[in-house]
């Protein structure tokens, strides 16, 4: 047993001696529910968010709902098909995922990728846009996993426990930089610090290492003639409001003119003015049309997915599968968290979509799969035995401990 699994889980080695395995069981209906409940509402939003432009750009309203109607049927495919996959048998794939996704990010920055505004983040496969740094989430949270349950006895060293980690995340936060794509890098470090504090890290390793990202993160913003002119137009809306500031701009206005229950699904006028309003800015439009009320309960919900997910990692069978379902919720969580934050213009815009609400294929699969992962996880976990059971191999390990210790004191 890991000092990873005791931190979690709050129990002592004893307490870990009580516990056995079930066999595969139900898979987390609350998790599921809420889930389905987001794709739909996301079905909803991205007609409500999407139809005026796809009226005037396309000639056809239902042009942009009737592709997400594909991509939530695709995802809910996913979700099944994963949530019925044994999680355990990922671990001979970690370091080949790990690798695929390293090279289709590298060919993404090498010429092959597809430009879209000023980021080449998107492969072309066909008729079919894939989003490489979408997949590094969740192929960095399968390779820490592996890594961090298989090193539990040396999570605290430095060249062991520490060293590997921040090199993987490194490089993958290199190329997310490469593209570029802020908002993904910070994703995929913040999901690295959280889980090798929750495998017992040692603090003033990720304390540094924290303080050299920030630092880090402040030179990137001064050296880049770009970042930094957002930055300035992010600390001073007023003035840049119809250029660089123009999206946070009017994504605060469409909070501002939903009150407390909104003016009613399809009736928002922000669709008008803010561009990509059905994808990274979807959630200004729930906050327009349906207000103050609508926003919390949206969080509530994803509230709900990353609290069913942490139960899942706190009851999981073993270490590798808290350590992905506690990663995959950690994943989920920031990216609500950042998504909105840069719709209420709190942080700077970082081009993260909104799970399972915003527009695109990449980032609903991988949400999907995630939550899929998770609810494989809770078909295997933990349950109490019964007393009597459990009293004859507690009893049978402290003779043998007893005879080993009489073997010694002999010898």
């Amino acid at each position: 047993m890991s000092r990873a699994a005791d931190k979690v889980r709050g129990l002592g080695l004893g307490a870990r001696r009580m516990l056995t395995t079930s066999g595969p069981g139900p898979v987390d209906t609350v998790l599921v529910a809420a889930t389905i409940a987001l794709l739909g509402f996301g079905s909803v939003m991205v007609f409500s968010a999407s139809s005026f432009e796809a009226t005037v750009r396309l000639g056809n309203a239902q042009y942009y709902v009737k592709r997400q109607a594909i991509y939530v049927a695709l995802a809910l495919l996913v979700m099944w098909l994963t949530s019925r996959f044994d999680y355990r048998k990922l671990r001979p794939f970690t370091y080949p995922i790990l690798f695929l996704v390293m090279g289709a990010m590298a060919a993404t920055v090498l010429g092959f990728g597809h430009r879209a505004g000023n980021a080449y983040r998107w492969l072309q496969v066909g008729p079919i846009h894939v989003q490489p740094s979408e997949m590094a989430k969740v192929a960095l949270v399968l390779w820490l996993a592996y890594s961090l349950s298989k090193k539990a006895d040396q999570i605290r060293t430095f060249w062991v426990g520490f060293v590997p980690h921040m090199i993987a995340v490194g490089a993958l936060t290199m190329l997310c930089l490469m593209q570029p794509d802020f908002g993904s890098a910070v994703v995929l470090t913040m999901i690295t610090f959280a889980l090798m504090f929750v495998a017992g890290g040692r603090i003033s390793y990720l304390l540094a290492s924290v303080s050299a990202c920030v630092g880090a993160a402040i030179l990137l913003v001064r050296l880049s003639p770009y970042r930094m002119a957002r930055w300035m137009a992010f600390s001073n809306m007023d003035e840049h409001r119809q250029s660089l500031a123009y999206q946070p701009f009017q994504s605060v206005m469409s909070f501002g003119s939903g009150g407390v229950f909104g003016l009613g699904l399809g009736r928002g006028y922000q669709v008008l003015y803010l561009p990509e309003s059905h994808t990274d800015f979807i959630a200004a439009i729930v906050g327009e049309e349906l207000g103050f009320v609508g926003i919390v309960a949206l969080l509530a919900t994803y509230g709900l997915v990353v609290w069913r997910g942490i139960a899942i990692a706190l009851a999981a069978a073993d270490d590798y599968g808290t350590f992905i379902a506690f990663g995959l919720s950690t994943l989920l969580g920031t990216q609500v968290l950042l998504n909105v934050s840069v719709a209420l213009a709190i942080v700077p815009t970082k081009g993260l979509t909104l799970p399972f609400l915003s527009y695109g294929g990449s980032s609903l699969l991988v949400s999907a799969a995630s939550v899929g992962l998770m609810l494989s996880i809770s078909r295997y976990r933990d349950v109490a035995v019964a007393p009597a059971a459990r009293a004859r191999p507690v009893a049978s390990e402290s003779a043998s401990a007893l005879v080993a210790t009489a073997a010694e004191d002999g010898a």
